[in-house]
């Protein structure tokens, strides 16, 4: 047969709440919360932004080239209007190079100065 285990507390006596004998500072953690959650700076430093730019105007080139395409005679079709180099090699490789850019410039760190503090 088992035995029931007694309940401490009685009718008379209220529980308690424990303490607890290990004491932890919260200052490291609300000074490390702070220092990465700074408001004064940006994820994109100003050398981000400026490639950045620099990505989109290569597109925009890009797109440029690969746009037109307008008959010179409209009872005629010239191949070569539509498929030409311009419009089939040359601006599709000059987007994948504003890409390129793009992706460079969103990776991109830029030399931090450092102080002497």
């Amino acid at each position: 047969m088992s035995q029931k285990k007694k309940n401490p507390a009685t009718p008379n006596q209220p529980l308690r709440p424990t303490t607890s004998k290990v004491t932890v500072s919260a200052e490291p953690v609300v000074k490390a919360a702070r220092q990465a959650v700074d408001k004064d700076k940006l994820v994109f430093g100003p050398d981000n932004f400026k490639w950045l730019l620099i990505g989109m105007g290569v597109m925009l080139l890009g797109y440029i080239l690969m746009s037109g395409g307008a008959m010179p005679d409209p009872n005629t079709w010239d191949t070569s209007v539509i498929y030409s180099f311009r419009r089939i090699t040359l601006a599709p490789f000059v987007i994948l190079i504003g890409i390129g850019i793009e992706i460079y410039a969103i990776f991109y760190v830029g030399r931090k100065q450092t102080s002497g503090n």
